[in-house]
Parts: C-alpha cells; structure tokens; sequence
C-alpha cells in the first residue's frame, strides 16, 4: 500500500530559489507563457502563483513512483512570500484535443485504449487505511466546479461528508422537493474510495503520434468516490466538446451516478 506522503516543499533551497525567482523575473516577459506556466529552458518550466499549491507537485511524484502513467518530472516545489512554485520537466506533445476530429479511427483506437489501463492502473492504487475523501497527502483539495465559500475544501472524513459538502449542509427533511430527497437518500449509500484524476479531459493529455507521452495538470486529483472520475470527465469543457462521445470508451460508463450528479448540480450547483 503506498505511503500517504507529507505536505511540504521538494528539493527546496535558497539556491534554487534564488535561481529560479531570478529566471522568472527576467523570462516571463520574452518566454512563452500559457496560463500559470512559463518556459524557463526547451526542457523546464515553472508552475507558479497564489492558486498553485504544493499537493499538486507532491501528486505527480506520488503517480509517477506508484504508477506506469507519463507525468512530468517535479525538479523542485515551494512556496515563497504566499506564491507556490513548481519547477518541472516539459513534457514534448500535443495536446490529443488538437486534431482529435481529423486523426483516424485507429489513431484515436490507440490513444483511447491507453488511457483507458492508465485509468485502471491508478483505479487499482489502494486507498490509505482510514482515508476518506482528500488529497494524496490527505488534506484538503481543489476543484473550482465543487461549490462552496472557498476553491480549497476538505478533507472529509466520510463520502457522506463530503456528499453533505456538496449539498451545501443540507440534510434530509421530508419537506424537501421529492427529487432532493431522492438524491440525498443516493448521497448516503456506500461508494469506495478511489484515486481519481478528477478532469480527464483532452485539454490535458499530450501525445506524440498515437503514444501518450504524459497527462499534465493534476491540481483537481485526490481520492474521491469511485464515481466522480466518470462524473468529472463528462463535465466537458465548450472547447472540446466533441470529447464526451469518447469518455464512455476509457471509463466504464456510470449512468446511474451521472444522473445522481447532474440532479445535485441541477438543485445546488457546481460553481
């Protein structure tokens, strides 16, 4: 069973802070920069700013030393004046979203058929004994589609906690509407727990030809129902949305979950 790692920084120094606080201050107006990442060499960028944080460098070393899934090399993480830094491997691809509607049949075959054993490789991690719903280092995690006064929620004890999360508090009263009663007496069956990427999406899978070189981007992972992988994937992004034809064929479909989480986001939402 793989150990729950400690939150904290990795190969923190004052001299790689100061390298790297330098390199960023003169790159960042001359580099490539996409979001939150900036190129520092061909090789190594930097993932930085006040809604960076270290449980997701220590998510990606916890995948690549338990799993076979490609994700990037964490060189260095740290937090420096509230700012989190994550220096890391750049990883050569394409994103799979780009061209996905002009590759062949068989080209999407292959891709599709990979993340379909990743998914099933990092299903089968065993969850820590006593771990609820949280992040690897069990603690708390970040999803900005999960509603609440905060981006950062958890960890909960329970998956019913987390459920009641979800609902704002809300516990049943048999005044409630006919189909929130419903959905919270679903909310408090039994779900097992399992490490789930939590935005599978086409927007952060590269690949190289029909290889998948690595899957990027894991500040949403952590362990979650058995559910909410499927549930997740198929809350697709408008610019991609030609990939929920797909999910079905790399996640074991779950109708009866997905209409239990679109009931939840009907009457409490998801932001």
């Amino acid at each position: 069973m793989p150990d729950v790692p400690k939150l904290g920084p990795i190969n923190d120094c004052a001299l790689y802070r100061h390298i790297i606080l330098f390199a960023i201050a003169t790159l960042q107006k001359i580099r490539p920069y996409e979001g939150s990442v900036l190129m520092l060499t061909d090789r190594i960028c930097v993932k930085y700013g006040k809604l960076v944080d270290l449980t997701e460098a220590l998510t990606m070393r916890f995948i690549s030393q338990n799993t076979s899934i490609p994700v990037p090399q964490v060189l260095c993480a740290f937090t420096h004046r509230n700012c989190t830094y994550i220096v890391m491997e750049s990883i050569k691809g394409i994103y799979i979203g780009a061209g996905w509607v002009h590759r062949s049949e068989e080209s999407k075959a292959k891709i599709l058929t990979q993340l379909k054993s990743m998914v099933e490789e990092m299903r089968k991690l065993p969850p820590p004994a006593g771990m609820g719903v949280g992040s690897v280092v069990d603690g708390s995690l970040y999803d900005g589609r999960v509603p609440g006064t905060s981006l950062r929620f958890g960890p909960f004890a329970s998956v019913q906690e987390f459920h009641r999360h979800l609902r704002g508090g809300m516990d049943f009263d048999p005044r409630l509407d006919p189909a929130v009663q419903e959905l919270i007496r679903q909310h408090d069956k039994s779900f097992p727990i399992a490490f789930t990427r939590g935005d599978l999406s086409s927007l952060n899978i590269l690949a190289r030809g029909d290889t998948i070189v690595g899957i990027v981007d894991w500040e949403t992972a952590g362990w979650y129902p058995s559910y909410w992988e499927y549930t997740t994937a198929c809350q697709v992004n408008p610019q991609n949305s030609f990939w929920i034809n797909e999910i079905d064929k790399f996640i074991t479909p779950l109708p009866d979950e997905l209409a239990m989480e679109r009931t939840r986001q009907k009457y409490f939402g998801d932001y």
